[in-house]
């Protein structure tokens, strides 16, 4: 996995590894103990600035084939990867080279999950830009960027985004989904047709959404939509939604009429009863989505078990990252949230965040320890070194026939948010807060996010929540508990309550549709996929703030 990138045109020139290649070049024989002796000795921790100059390189105009060829790893990236954005930082993006070809058939690469059936599990192969490099023999090589699912499909099909336009007329194989609805540009139209179609297919065995609660987004839409999705199915008519344009007539094409269907989803109706989607898709086997972090909202509030029934299992598509896949659920434990390291893509070491020792250690998988929390370090088939990528997970135990870890994600190391009391509640704390207060006092969560609320001092823990359905008339004890479950989760939250330096959380209801409208936005803005677009557990982005506090209706 890291050999073959010994020659990249990075690992010859970063100052980073100097000394890395010193030691090399003394060492001309030397076997794999030597040389990982020599990596862990030499190499020290990165991050995106390290590599931002050489990655611009692609980005330049003119791009020459000899100025960024084998520059990460052999040959040219197949695909440039865009990380999800949810912080108000700029997009980064990432080369990815395509594997040996038995990888491709790993799970880790996989971008749908196998299927008897069909798989519900809307795809946008919508790109936010191609990339022209000229070649040495007069050719021009396009390598596209966008998000890792889509870049991994497009790989797994060899489907270019010059010939996008040739391919209208066919389906994305196995799925309810034409290959047509994968390039409308339009959030709502989007969904609607992807709703459309998968209504009218009962072949469906498998839904996968990135994140679980795009999926009860989904599930609204139907919803909103209904009856006019219904007559659609029964007349074979694609609805008149926003303008098409040249993608209208190929998806007639493939819409048949079909009033049987249509009878029987009049009498199942809408999303609402428990195991309507067993209903609906009576060979329904599994939900495959992100069920953790902020997607634990839309799960814990029960409306995806609900929906889903009690005989759909669910479980995560596994644990990673733009930077590289790190780990697949662990199935002898909870599928939706434990997942065992595994060394296909990436090398991965780890930093105990625990530690106050600098500079800090770089731990193999060895020296973890039951119960630790620890930042995964990557180096990857695509030509990362030692990368740090600022999560935090913990040991959940090891796997007993072949001793790796297995771990839960916990959250951003850099993810909380700094109060003036000078601590940090993390990610996971907050969420837990927000998510038991939730289903005990104010209703089902669509979406939630955390900014600074400084209209009092000292500044505080402002949640902005999207609540769907009826507002609990209890929901003003919603406020209470968060602040409870906080100071019993964090001891530097409580010292700084008692001394007079933290006060109690907010909460502010958001008006309907509030987080889908961001997901438009964001869409529009940064041209990233409309499927790996999620809302961060804390907004620092000022613009997104400042409208989302303009949606606010009621203060709890």
């Amino acid at each position: 996995m890291i050999r073959p990138n010994l020659t990249s045109q990075f690992v010859q020139d970063a100052p980073e590894l100097a000394k890395f290649r010193e030691a090399i070049a003394q060492n001309d024989s030397m076997d794999d103990k030597d040389f990982l002796r020599i990596f862990r000795e030499c190499i020290p921790t990165t991050n995106y600035e390290t590599y931002r100059p050489y990655i611009s390189k692609f980005f330049a105009t003119p791009c020459k084939e000899a100025d960024v060829t084998n520059m990460f790893a052999p040959g040219l990236p197949y695909f440039f990867a865009m990380s999800s954005m949810t912080s108000g930082k700029s997009v980064k993006t990432f080369p990815r080279y395509r594997p040996p070809p038995h990888l491709l058939q790993n799970p880790l690469y996989l971008a749908l999950p196998r299927s008897e059936g069909t798989i519900l599990s809307p795809a946008s192969m919508r790109y936010s830009q191609i990339l022209k490099i000229d070649c040495e023999d007069g050719q021009t090589k396009q390598v596209t960027v966008c998000s890792l699912s889509i870049g991994f499909l497009r790989m797994a099909m060899n489907w270019d985004a010059e010939h996008d336009n040739e391919r209208l007329d066919l389906w994305l194989p196995g799925q309810t989904d034409p290959y047509a609805i994968s390039l409308v540009k339009s959030y709502r139209a989007f969904f609607v047709l992807n709703a459309l179609f998968a209504l009218a297919d009962r072949r469906v065995t498998i839904i996968r959404f990135f994140f679980a609660n795009v999926f009860v987004i989904f599930l609204q839409y139907i919803e909103d939509e209904w009856t006019l999705l219904v007559d659609c199915i029964e007349k074979g008519i694609i609805p008149e939604i926003e303008d098409l344009g040249h993608l209208r007539a190929p998806l007639e094409k493939l819409f048949k009429p079909n009033p049987l269907r249509a009878a029987e989803l009049r009498e199942i109706g809408p999303p609402g009863i428990e195991g309507w989607a067993v209903r609906v898709w009576p060979h329904l086997e599994r939900f495959f989505g992100i069920t953790g972090g902020p997607a634990a909202a839309a799960l814990t509030a029960h409306k995806l078990t609900r929906v889903l029934g009690p005989s759909i299992p669910t479980q995560a598509t596994g644990y990673g990252s733009s930077e590289g896949s790190m780990a697949l659920p662990y199935h002898k434990g909870d599928p939706n949230s434990d997942y065992k390291i595994m060394f296909v893509d990436v090398f991965t070491e780890f930093l105990d965040v625990r530690s106050n020792k600098l500079p800090e250690r770089v731990l193999s998988i060895y020296e973890l320890e039951l119960g630790g929390h620890y930042e995964p370090v990557l180096t990857t088939r695509n030509g990362l070194w030692r990368y740090r990528i600022g999560d935090v997970i913990g040991v959940k135990g090891f796997a007993p026939d072949d001793g790796l870890p297995v771990i839960n994600y916990l959250h951003r190391r850099d993810g909380g948010l700094v109060m003036a009391f000078g601590t940090t509640c993390t990610e996971s704390q907050l969420t837990s807060a927000i998510v038991s207060a939730a289903n005990r006092w104010i209703g089902q969560i669509i979406d939630f996010t955390i900014v600074g609320d400084d209209r009092d001092t000292p500044i505080t823990y402002g949640y902005l929540v999207e609540i769907g359905g009826e507002i609990s008339k209890d929901a003003k004890m919603a406020t209470q508990q968060t602040f409870e479950d906080l100071m019993a989760a964090n001891d530097e939250f409580r010292t700084a309550f008692w001394q007079g330096r933290a006060r109690k959380p907010t909460i502010r209801l958001l008006e309907k549709g509030t987080f889908a409208e961001y997901r438009q936005q964001k869409c529009s803005k940064t041209n990233v996929s409309i499927s790996q677009v999620k809302v961060p557990v804390v907004l620092s982005d000022p613009t997104f703030r400042e409208w989302l506090l303009e949606q606010a209706v009621i203060e709890l």
